[in-house]
């Protein structure tokens, strides 16, 4: 039986719970999400964009579902302390695929200002919830949206009404607890309307040593003139798959940064789609990972230019040891009439043994004049002149080679707009260079 089927059998038999354990405006789109994932699939390696990560693979176990919603027995508050020095930010919870809300934190919110569960949301306020949600994914083109958007019973939502900016960042722990393997279909709606701002930083974490299954859908709608800042931060395990695909919708002026961070995972794929639809929007695209034994880490991106005057920058690093696997396919796509665009793509990437893989494909492809785009890619090893320049100061060569693979690394944080959180990324970066995986401070979770 092929993978796609025991997910068609499951949605036919448990429609009416996992509809009844939801929300109305999330089933709304239960339906046609159902007819795109029998028409599509899931993607295959035969395609351009997922040659190198085996899908069908990935959803075949049969992993546990939790679709009638039960309570998992752990407090995130009682033992998750996230520790970041001068880090203040409004920290929520969410456990597998369902927000923890027997306890919210005292943080104090501007007026008209939502943060919570998307299925409470949209119970209290179906009409914007229905104004946003599914919007900045569109028409459903890709199988494992698809798929997420056909289970998807809870999720994350921030909403920030116009003229209102929120100055502390918000902070989501995303936790996988379960005793058995587990499918986690997952949805974030970070909403800034107009002349609005908020930041988002997103912590994944695995608990239990079994096998995890994470499929995420992450829709980011800018309005004319938002600031809207989305920062991922994996830290999960071996034992853990996570899918994890981020549609971003700009209006006029609007400003997006997106920074992903991976510095510790199994198998991940994430994907990026951002639609640059009115004139002076820019985004700011990046992402970095530190990758060894058998990690798996597959970037995709799509940034499509719709209106002259709008520009993107993206850059993505990567770290590669032992047998680690590593890819990246960036397009940027200039349409007919967006002149005036800036548009510049980098991805490079460090390997330090020969088994290691890595895989680039940076595109551009312009329909349109008067516009300034460059795109690059280099994958190699360390300098070894730099290295022997380090080792000749007294400096020993592991020594060295983290420093410089540290260095390597440092151009994508600066991206980072949260200076406490930065701070704590760079230590982060380093201790993983040197081989020390210790958990969060003030974590009492992870092992």
């Amino acid at each position: 039986m092929k993978a796609e089927q025991q997910y068609i059998d499951l949605f036919t038999r448990y429609e009416a719970l996992i509809c009844q354990k939801s929300a109305p405006v999330l089933n709304a789109l239960r339906s046609s999400a159902f007819d795109a994932f029998e028409r599509l699939g899931f993607p295959s390696m035969r395609g351009e964009d997922y040659k190198y990560t085996d899908v069908e693979k990935a959803f075949s176990p049969d992993y546990g579902l939790n679709i009638n919603r039960l309570d998992i027995p752990v407090n995130p508050y009682d033992v998750f302390h996230c520790d970041v020095p001068n880090l203040s930010t409004s920290l929520y919870f969410m456990v597998n695929d369902s927000f923890y809300q027997k306890e919210l934190p005292k943080a104090y919110l501007p007026d008209g200002v939502y943060v919570g569960s998307l299925c409470s949301f949209a119970l209290t306020y179906p009409d914007i919830a229905a104004r946003y949600y599914g919007k900045a994914v569109g028409k459903m083109e890709e199988g494992v949206t698809a798929l997420n958007t056909m289970l998807v019973q809870d999720g994350f939502v921030i909403y920030v009404p116009k003229n209102v900016v929120v100055e502390r960042p918000i902070q989501l722990i995303n936790i996988l607890r379960s005793d058995v393997d587990t499918m986690a279909n997952r949805r974030i709606l970070f909403i800034v309307e107009e002349n609005a701002g908020a930041k988002l930083l997103v912590c994944d974490h695995s608990i239990d040593d079994v096998r995890f299954l994470s499929n995420q859908v992450v829709e980011i709608m800018a309005a004319k003139n938002a600031k809207a800042d989305y920062y991922d931060l994996e830290e999960s395990s071996a034992s853990t798959t996570r899918f994890s695909s981020v549609y971003v919708k700009q209006a006029a002026s609007s400003h997006v940064v997106i920074n992903g961070i991976t510095l510790t995972n199994g198998t991940t794929r994430n994907n990026y789609y951002v639609s640059l639809e009115g004139e002076h929007a820019e985004i700011s695209l990046c992402g970095m990972s530190v990758l060894d034994k058998q990690q798996h880490l597959d970037t995709y991106s799509l940034v499509t230019h719709h209106v002259p005057h709008c520009s993107c920058n993206e850059l993505f690093k990567n770290v590669l040891d032992d047998q680690a696997v590593g890819a990246f396919s960036g397009k940027i796509l200039v349409k007919q009439g967006s002149d005036k665009t800036e548009a510049y793509q980098t991805n490079r990437n460090l390997c330090a043994t020969r088994e290691c893989r890595m895989y680039s494909k940076p595109q551009l492809e312009i329909y349109a004049d008067d516009v300034k785009c460059s795109h690059g890619m280099s994958t190699g090893q360390l300098d070894e002149n730099a290295l022997f320049y380090m080792q000749s100061r007294g400096i020993p060569r592991e020594e060295a080679r983290m420093l410089l693979s540290v260095a390597f690394t440092a151009d994508v944080i600066e991206h980072i707009q949260v200076d406490a959180l930065k701070d704590r990324l760079h230590k982060l970066i380093e201790k993983r260079f040197r081989g020390d995986l210790s958990k969060c401070a003030g974590c009492k979770m992870c092992p």
